[in-house]
């Protein structure tokens, strides 16, 4: 299921602009998670999670930069917390820096764009 996520984060990026909420990403790409279970929800940020550490140990940018609750203006604490685990900096003030989303949201679109990246990283073996 993570593998899922993930192949969907990258088409997302190479095609679309912005960001997609976490029902349109779990309605997409047919996970069959109830967000409205907390259980089921946790499952889904701890997938979200390991794909951005996976992703930020290689060097590319975090692809759970892209999945938002919908209304909302961007990230909740969670994200800005795995953003400092990662050594990007001090959550609060990564959260208050209105730039650091937009960049990495700009960048992962950027990144998975390019013709080269996708074919050599957007298809990496990994278990379910």
């Amino acid at each position: 299921m993570t593998n899922r996520v993930r192949t969907y984060l990258i088409r997302f990026a190479r095609n679309q602009t912005g960001t997609v909420s976490y029902l349109t990403l779990v309605q997409e790409a047919e996970l069959g998670l109830n967000l409205e279970i907390s259980h089921e929800k946790a499952r889904l940020n701890e997938m979200l999670a390991e794909i951005s550490q996976t992703e930020h140990a290689e060097g590319r940018p975090p692809l759970s930069s892209l999945v938002k609750v919908q209304g909302s203006k961007g990230q909740g604490d969670n994200f800005y917390k795995l953003c400092e685990k990662m050594g990007m900096g001090e959550w609060r003030s990564l959260k208050q820096d209105e730039n650091f989303l937009k960049n990495l949201i700009r960048e992962s679109h950027a990144y998975w764009r390019d013709d080269a990246n996708y074919q050599e990283f957007a298809h990496m073996e990994e278990s379910e």
